[in-house]
């Protein structure tokens, strides 16, 4: 079989590609045009600052697993993460009741930090948000869930929110 062979390559074409290669690599975000912008100004846009999650009292338990979410995530990334009462004091703080809450021991009976903590508010007649986070959990865990008998949230023994 007959092969054809390469055309050469001038030196201007290579010095072209290497410039233009150049230039690209070191574009930062920053000199790209800005997307939000027209010929005639900024367009709205998002604002620089993420809004928290609102609590919507007269909402569902889906309404507010945001908030939930948020709540959780922000404990979870503070020196307390492995603290029942930072949990619960936090959804306090945003609005969830007190009285709907259930948490789980944050030490095991030898005074370990345990693999896996859980909190809950019950929401309503038949849901609950449940919060579930430690080491064996990974990253936070937050769904709603259907209540249990007698409006539990949670499974097992839990410890009384006496503070």
């Amino acid at each position: 079989m007959f092969r054809r062979p390469a055309a050469p390559v001038s030196l201007a074409a290579v010095v072209s590609a290497a410039a233009l290669a150049l230039v690209l690599v070191s574009c930062s975000p920053e000199q790209l045009p800005d997307p939000e912008m027209t010929s005639d100004g900024p367009t709205p846009g998002p604002s620089a600052a993420p809004q928290r999650p609102a609590y919507v009292a007269d909402g569902s338990a889906e309404d507010n697993l945001p908030l939930f979410a948020s709540v959780t995530s922000t404990v979870w990334q503070s020196d307390q993460r492995g603290s029942g009462r930072a949990y619960i004091d936090a959804l306090v703080t945003a609005g969830f009741d007190r009285a709907a809450m259930q948490v789980t021991q944050d030490a095991t009976t030898v005074g370990n930090a345990v693999e896996s903590l859980q909190f809950s508010v019950r929401w309503g007649d038949a849901e609950c948000l449940v919060g579930q986070v430690g080491p064996s959990t990974g990253e936070p865990v937050t769904l709603v869930m259907p209540q249990l008998a007698e409006g539990r949230c949670l499974v097992g023994a839990t410890r009384a929110i006496d503070w």
